[in-house]
């Protein structure tokens, strides 16, 4: 079954085998040649052959190792490389903008960290004279990318109810609009020479929100900093957005000094597809934030969440006297208070077993303890238990190897947890295994329902199998 890919068709009026009959891609070919961008002959852009819209392609065998394209710096698209970058740059500083607002509604800064990007966008991408015309017109509508935040709710809800895609967009929706009325708008507002209310809508800034999460970059931290810095800002890398994305994927993008190259990791044949790489992303990932899934079992960094919140009330829900029920309440307070479990946070699954160790590891050790070991375990604030844990032991002790192994309490309270997990989905496995093998019903679904079936389907098998190891026991 074919991938559903990154990016629905769009129309440009040309099938961009070959680039001349496409003048929007023509445009940003030579466009790429003005900036210094080097493409290798190996490759051509198109949108015939790939799995969604415009893809790259290998006109001839690529080594591994080798550079597919090399883009310098100054064609990158960012806050520092617009039109209103000074007005931008004025504004990150701190210095006023309007006279009217407080040094607190100055700030662009916001908890996405993405405003200064996004209303460079939004000034480029509505101005025709923009230096970055060529690129932006590839993309003529990004409602078209088909983010769940562009579903009607009762769509989102009743095909991805479980997922945890339908609280991830209501989160973002409510971001966007406060960002947008709280940030965007008064600098706007306040800078009616270059931006328009009437033009930069809130509509607007959703859509390119969308594009940023679909198309963006981040360069990563050097490992020392990782610790002491906020994550870099997204930019805009013209060519590089271009590759889609699967797990397995044949190039990487590298950042160099003066330039980001895209490297090839292995062999890739003559007629395949170049991809790139996003990042080990689960498929809920993949269509909340790009608007695609990749087809079971084709996504080998898929996973399946357990709410940290699930596993309290499992825990509540086994207690069978009052008492037994406040020392759950006081273990869970505990675990909160050592940060090591939160409300909205979720033990992750993946294909061979826990990803989350010490939190899961430490979750389970404590709300299994008898009365009088967490009463010491309390009186250390857990510190001295968790430095026995060795960190390689906790990852086999939570493998799918190890869960069997697991005393009966752990064993118990994990599959409570998931089978509550599983109530959360609207259907069982069943339906969606045969949804799935039936290749006349699976033809007739939209391609939001296919989308769905796939992160649901491949997330309950995760489920269903983790259930199973949680009922067998290993001596």
């Amino acid at each position: 079954m074919a991938t559903d890919a990154k990016r629905p068709k769009q129309d440009n009026g040309a099938s961009a085998q070959n680039p001349g009959e496409d003048k929007t891609l023509h445009s940003f070919l030579s466009w790429c040649k003005e900036v210094r961008l080097e493409l290798s002959e190996k490759v051509y852009v198109s949108r015939e052959g790939t799995v969604a819209d415009y893809g790259m392609l290998a006109r001839e065998e690529i080594e591994e190792g080798e550079v597919i394209f090399s883009i310098p710096r100054a064609a990158l698209l960012n806050q520092h490389r617009t039109a209103i970058h000074s007005i931008l740059e004025k504004a990150e500083e701190g210095c006023a903008w309007s006279p009217c607002l407080s040094p607190e509604e100055e700030s662009l800064k916001s908890q996405s960290g993405w405003v200064p990007l996004l209303l460079a966008l939004m000034f480029e991408y509505t101005n025709s004279e923009s230096y970055w015309s060529p690129y932006l017109s590839l993309w003529t509508d990004f409602r078209a990318l088909d983010h769940p935040m562009f579903w009607p709710e009762e769509e989102r809800e009743r095909l991805l109810q479980g997922t945890g895609v339908p609280e991830a967009v209501e989160r973002d929706l409510a971001n966007i609009l406060k960002e947008y009325n709280d940030i965007v708008l008064p600098f706007i507002q306040s800078h009616r020479e270059v931006l328009d209310p009437q033009k930069h809508t809130l509509e607007l800034y959703q859509s390119l929100v969308a594009f940023v999460m679909a198309y963006s970059f981040q360069e990563p931290l050097e490992e020392d900093e990782e610790d002491e810095k906020e994550p870099n800002p997204p930019m805009m890398v013209p060519m590089a957005d271009i590759l889609n994305h699967v797990a397995n994927h044949n190039a990487n993008l590298e950042f160099r000094t003066d330039s980001l190259k895209m490297v090839s990791v292995r062999r890739i044949k003559k007629g395949e597809e170049v991809f790139n790489t996003y990042g080990e992303l689960a498929n809920w990932q993949l269509l909340h934030m790009y608007g695609f899934v990749e087809s079971y079992p084709s996504n080998t960094n898929d996973s399946a969440d357990i709410q940290m919140a699930t596993v309290y009330k499992a825990a509540l829900q086994a207690a069978r006297t009052e008492s037994e029920r406040s020392l759950v309440v006081e273990k869970w307070d505990l675990l909160c208070q050592l940060d090591i479990v939160g409300e909205e946070r979720a033990f992750v699954f993946g294909q061979s077993g826990s990803l989350t160790d010490e939190e899961l590891y430490t979750s389970l050790k404590v709300l299994c303890m008898p009365v009088e070991q967490f009463k010491e375990f309390k009186e250390n604030e857990g510190w001295e238990e968790a430095e026995e844990d060795d960190e390689d032991e906790m990852a086999a002790a939570l493998s799918n190897e190890g869960i069997p192994k697991l005393s009966l309490p752990w064993r118990q309270l994990l599959g409570d947890s998931v089978t509550l997990t599983l109530q959360d989905y609207a259907d069982k496995l069943q339906p969606d295994k045969e949804l799935l093998g039936d290749r006349q019903a699976y033809g007739r679904l939209s391609s939001r329902e296919r989308l769905a079936l796939q992160l649901r389907y491949g997330q309950k098998v995760t489920l269903h199998q983790l259930l199973e190891l949680t009922l067998c026991h290993s001596i």
